[in-house]
């Protein structure tokens, strides 16, 4: 089942649930919508929990009905025009497109991780890929640094798409390319570059080890590849003390 036919159902059934309970427990509950809200977040939460669902959507669960409750009067109270959250939505659903699919979120990399990944560059010209760049504000920092290296990101969310593009401009050795990573051949670059997510992880190290060159380097942001060791690790500087997991190919095809 899909994350989010899960989460779908979870909060369902945590609907139903809770509204079971309270119809037993306490029926004067319902003259409070916001602690029957809660009561449902919190059924809601553990039947994902049961159905197995990442940990993050826990959160999410709890949060959901109340915080969509509590906004709906918020918008009463101030006038807000109900288009303005649909416009919301779409910004979201721009920004994060399809996350539930690829169980990859937006993480982007910090002025901190730039210079490190910069110091993991060769010295002599190369060509370097972000798979799945965001807003492209790391493939920048790394243009202006090294004019001789040709920079690739790609990047499928419209919005930080869109973002990276246009800040791009100008910017004669960088590309910002919208797509799927997984229908692009690494073979021409010299170092990739991914910040994605534990579930891709295991498929990303079959790719890389299928087509990049012997010697390339895959460098992995905070999620290492199952299994394997990384030739070395990179600590940055920064306050949520990133590590970037660094993995040489050999010539063996895996």
């Amino acid at each position: 089942m899909s994350p989010l036919r899960t989460a779908a159902l979870a909060q369902i059934l945590g609907g139903v649930i809770a509204v079971f309970l309270v119809q037993i427990a306490y029926p004067r509950l319902f003259a409070a919508p916001l602690v029957v809200a809660a009561i449902q977040g919190a059924c809601a939460a553990m039947v994902s929990a049961r159905l197995g669902a990442p940990k993050w959507w826990l959160g999410i669960h709890l949060c959901f009905l109340p915080a969509a409750l509590w906004l709906t009067r918020l918008g009463q109270d101030l006038g807000i025009a109900p288009l303005w959250y649909f416009a919301g939505f779409i910004a979201l659903l721009l920004v994060f497109w399809r996350t539930d699919r690829n169980q990859v979120p937006l993480y982007l990399s910090n002025a901190a991780t730039a210079a490190a990944l910069a110091s993991a560059l060769p010295d002599a010209p190369c060509q370097v890929i972000d798979l799945g760049c965001g807003d492209g504000n790391l493939l920048r920092r790394l243009a202006a640094g090294r004019p001789d290296c040709d920079f690739v990101g790609i990047e499928h969310a419209p919005l930080p798409w869109l973002w990276a593009k246009l800040a791009s401009i100008g910017r004669t050795n960088l590309e910002i390319h919208y797509g799927n990573f997984w229908r692009l051949r690494l073979d021409r670059f010299d170092l990739v570059y991914a910040f994605l997510s534990p579930v891709p992880m295991p498929r990303l190290i079959v790719k890389a080890r299928t087509e990049m060159r012997p010697g390339t380097l895959l460098v992995a942001n905070s999620f290492a590849v199952p299994g394997v060791v990384p030739e070395h690790v990179i600590e940055v500087c920064d306050r949520r003390a990133t590590r970037l997991y660094c993995y040489r190919m050999s010539g063996d095809r895996q």
